[in-house]
């Protein structure tokens, strides 16, 4: 049998407080359980308070596929929470600052993990700190050169800024971002086409524009909620028209797509099976409340048959 992949997600972990009760999440955390769901070993690298959200979110992972042995503990500073109001299923957050997640150490044991990593999956929020942008960029520079690097863009406002997707960019081999999120981000980086509408060409020319700019990139990927997902290589592309679900919430339903994205990329995949596995598993989060759901294994065995066949 061959060894799982090492998997790591990096940055926040945080409790989603929504009306019917707090949920643990935060997108490298929702990454990493779905990482582990899919067979690779997920390693989650964050940091929470010494307090009661913290010794619940350590007890909420832990019956879970994830590797949380490297969470920080952080003497001063709370576990992160995230107020959320849902619209039509449709969430919207207020993040609250400081959190304990704002202080990640680079740390010996998290340098080690970061060498022999398969994939690194590191995103904008947990930038907003200087003391945790400067670990996340620094483990990312101390991956091979074979390690799967995604930068998964996922702007929350006011908490991004033009130079840390600059500077993300040029650690990332993939870039996962939403349809929403292409014009800002072209925008950010002084590029051309930030005003160009969302319809699937104009996706697609903004894609290769940023593919352009970065070398070390090597995908661009789109998701577009119900309409699906484009993905992007210098040489080729593939768009998915998403998949029929009832939506319950979305939270977390982006980062599944980036889990099955990196799960199925690791193994070679081609890029229409790359869309089909994102949209399965995004759809699937998308139909169950929270980020984490129950997952029962005749449920994951329907879905991988349905990518792979």
């Amino acid at each position: 049998m061959k060894e799982p992949h090492l998997v790591l997600g990096l940055g926040e972990l945080l409790w989603d407080v929504l009306p019917e009760g707090p949920r643990l999440g935060g997108a490298p955390a929702n990454f990493s359980v779905m990482a582990g769901r899919l067979g690779n070993h997920a390693v989650l690298l964050s940091r929470i308070g010494r307090d009661d959200l913290g010794r619940d979110a350590v007890d909420r992972l832990d019956p879970l596929p994830v590797d949380a042995g490297f969470v920080e503990t952080d003497p001063v500073h709370e576990t992160g929470r995230v107020s959320v109001v849902l619209t039509d299923g449709q969430a919207q957050y207020t993040i609250h600052q400081p959190a304990a997640w704002d202080f990640l150490e680079l740390s010996d044991e998290w340098v080690r993990l970061a060498e022999r990593a398969d994939a690194l999956c590191f995103g904008s929020l947990a930038q907003r700190s200087l003391e945790s942008r400067q670990t996340i960029q620094t483990l990312a520079a101390q991956t091979g050169s074979k390690c799967v690097r995604v930068f998964d863009v996922n702007l929350r406002a006011p908490f991004y800024s033009g130079e840390v997707i600059q500077e993300s960019l040029e650690l990332a081999t993939v870039v996962k971002m939403n349809d929403a999120e292409v014009p800002l981000v072209l925008g950010l980086l002084g590029l051309p086409g930030a005003d160009t509408p969302g319809d699937s060409d104009a996706l697609r020319w903004g894609a290769e524009r940023i593919l352009a700019e970065f070398p070390m990139l090597r995908m661009v990927a789109i998701t577009r909620g119900g309409q699906g997902s484009l993905l992007v290589t210098r040489e080729e592309w593939d768009a998915h028209a998403g998949l029929a679900v009832k939506v319950v919430d979305t939270i977390g339903a982006g980062d599944a797509f980036t889990a099955a994205l990196t799960h199925y990329l690791l193994r070679g995949a081609s890029l229409a099976t790359l869309n089909e596995a994102g949209n399965r598993w995004g759809g699937w989060v998308a139909s169950q409340s929270g980020a984490m759901p129950a997952l029962p294994q005749g449920v994951l065995a329907g879905i991988e048959a349905a990518i792979e066949g």
